[in-house]
């Protein structure tokens, strides 16, 4: 084999192991999470950020309601941020088949993207986050997994460009 052929098998074995989850490889886990029902009524969440070096950047608490009518639903979102800021984020939301979703908001660029199986829900998405003065476009791989019937806990991978910018981690409550 020449030097060429090795090369690209090595780079192609190097990327199919960076492939990552999918949704798909938790279809099995229990308890099912089924997002209408759990993003259904008045929810409270607790959250941090954390830079690439994983320092808290900040910290934050969330009251959530939701509300779904058939396939179309709306998560109405109040931030409470360390520092004192606040923010709202209105997520209108629309069920696929096959377990998929769709949510836009003011804050999202386009449309966000999801798809559940077994305990597990992943979207992808882009936010338009401000930055001291500056509004960047993030991307965000966002996790979620139903531990039991009041609680999700929430992973979010934050980056631009491909460089890894921080993490968001979340416990969300229903009551």
């Amino acid at each position: 084999m020449n030097l060429l052929r090795r090369s690209l098998l090595v780079a192609a074995l190097a990327l199919a192991g960076c492939a990552g989850p999918t949704v798909q490889d938790y279809a099995r886990e229990q308890p099912t999470f089924d997002l209408r029902r759990f993003f259904d009524g008045e929810l409270t969440a607790q959250g941090l950020f954390t830079d690439r070096a994983g320092r808290v950047v900040k910290r934050f608490s969330v009251r959530m309601t939701g509300h779904w009518e058939g396939d179309r639903g709306t998560l109405d979102e109040h931030f409470t941020y360390s520092d004192g800021s606040t923010q709202r984020r209105i997520w209108r939301l629309q069920a696929l088949s096959g377990g998929r979703f769709t949510g836009t908001a003011d804050d999202i660029v386009g449309t966000a993207s999801g798809e559940s199986a077994g305990n597990a829900l992943r979207w992808a998405y882009t936010l338009a986050l401000p930055v001291d003065g500056r509004v960047w476009d993030v991307a965000l791989d966002d996790w979620m997994f139903l531990m039991d019937e009041r609680t999700v806990l929430n992973r979010s991978v934050m980056s631009k460009l491909g460089l890894h910018l921080g993490d968001v981690t979340l416990v969300i409550t229903k009551h």
